[in-house]
């Protein structure tokens, strides 16, 4: 009995061996290479990062920092800032008035970006970690057909989170236009978003470029406005957790940050259909860092980095080697990891033609300012008059002191 007992006592301590060997050579496989990256320590370099507002691993809450990590590991120093809409990224990149390295723009704006010559062409012999660690289902996207601008960041969708304090449940968008939550309802303050609700409320594509559609949506939107509380991007994180707001469309990675300040919050994916997305990583035209920025690229899809960085935003990583570091709570949350039954509901965003972006942009517009009091107006028009006249006066007087010099001159 002794002789056996000892037997599997050996067994025992051979397989806890094993295991434990396993794990290390597991951690080893996805191990950070430290010499790759200090290829630019001592030169002093600075990478300049836009990405979205709360969507970074920054240290909070027990966090590692991954921006701090990367200039630890790297030498270079990182300037990050970050925008609220596609929208605006894209303004900002089309006026010239700021330089990145890195942007982080959702899918359909890469698309627009590359086909307007915004964006560089990427050498992923700079970022090898995309062929070894991102997913195959990330790769070689509608939004980046032959792989050439974009790295996947991460991806998620959007639903409804609500308070149940207030709502028993919620199944559709309808709920977004209830005349009971009137005061307490906030919506997206962007017109893609904002247009692809309403879209998919009536039965639509949120994709389509039928102008008759579209204006139907505007009408929905115009109809909901007296309801509305406020349109927001980030603000919405502070007014549902405080309960300020009740209801309201948001990506699912955001509630799942929310929920851990407030367990009355709750997320549903509406029966119409909702939108997938997937953000990625791009290096702007001019960029003067391309190598470095590459390897910034590379380094946030080390499956450590990715692992750190989705299990602190909440957002779902296209790295499944990134899953096996995070929590099981987390891997297999349904809301961050939806089935493929409920996938199916979804649509991604395309970029669209420059006329219904044209209308998007015109429609928007008298949907969010459309409730402004005559008053306003008012103000608007007789300061713009008296710009205009200061601007002729000015101009004026201008033309009259060149041609006094001139007469001087001769």
């Amino acid at each position: 009995m002794k002789k056996v007992l000892s037997v599997f006592l050996a067994l025992l301590v051979a397989l806890c061996a094993f295991s434990v060997t396993a794990m290390a050579d597991d951690a080893d496989a996805y191990a950070i290479d430290e010499e790759y990256y200090a290829k630019f320590k001592g030169q002093n370099l600075k990478l300049y990062v836009y990405n979205w507002g709360e969507y970074i691993a920054d240290g909070a809450d027990g966090s590692r920092d991954v921006i701090a990590w990367f200039e630890e590991l790297t030498g270079i120093d990182v300037e990050y800032t970050t925008f609220d809409t596609n929208e605006g990224l894209y303004s900002k990149l089309q006026s010239g008035s700021a330089y990145y390295d890195v942007i982080i723009p959702s899918d359909y704006m890469v698309s627009r970006l590359a086909q307007q010559g915004m964006l560089e062409k990427l050498n992923f012999d700079n970022i090898p970690n995309f062929a070894r660690y991102v997913d195959e289902s990330f790769r070689n996207p509608d939004y980046d057909e032959a792989q050439e601008y974009s790295v996947p960041y991460t991806w998620g969708t959007v639903g409804i989170i609500y308070n149940t304090k207030y709502i028993e449940s919620v199944d559709s968008w309808s709920a977004l236009w209830e005349e009971e939550y009137k005061g307490k309802i906030l919506m997206f303050d962007n017109s893609r978003d904002a247009f692809a609700i309403a879209l998919k409320y009536l039965g639509y594509s949120l994709n389509t470029e039928d102008a008759e559609e579209i204006t139907e949506a505007a009408e929905l939107l115009k109809q909901q406005k007296p309801l509305v509380q406020a349109y927001v991007m980030d603000q919405i994180f502070d007014k549902m957790v405080e309960e300020n707001a009740w209801i309201a469309p948001y990506y699912a990675g955001d509630y799942l940050t929310m929920a851990e300040d407030n367990e009355a919050l709750a997320f549903a994916f509406p029966k119409e259909g909702t939108n997938s997305f997937v953000d990625a990583m791009c290096v702007p035209k001019g960029c003067v860092n391309r190598e470095a920025a590459e390897l910034f690229i590379n380094f946030m899809c080390e499956p450590a980095v990715s692992a750190e960085n989705c299990g602190m935003i909440g957002y779902s990583t296209p790295i499944s080697a990134a899953k096996t570091m995070m929590d099981e709570e987390m891997t297999s949350n349904e809301i961050a990891y939806p089935s493929a039954a409920l996938l199916e509901n979804t649509e991604m965003f395309v970029n669209l033609s420059d006329e219904t972006n044209r209308q998007l942009d015109i429609l928007w517009i008298s949907v969010s300012v459309g409730s402004l009091t005559s008053g306003f107006w008012v103000v608007v028009s007789v300061s713009a008059v008296l710009i205009l006249t200061y601007s002729v006066y000015h101009m004026t007087v201008k033309k009259k002191r060149a041609a006094m010099r001139a007469a001087k001159d001769v």
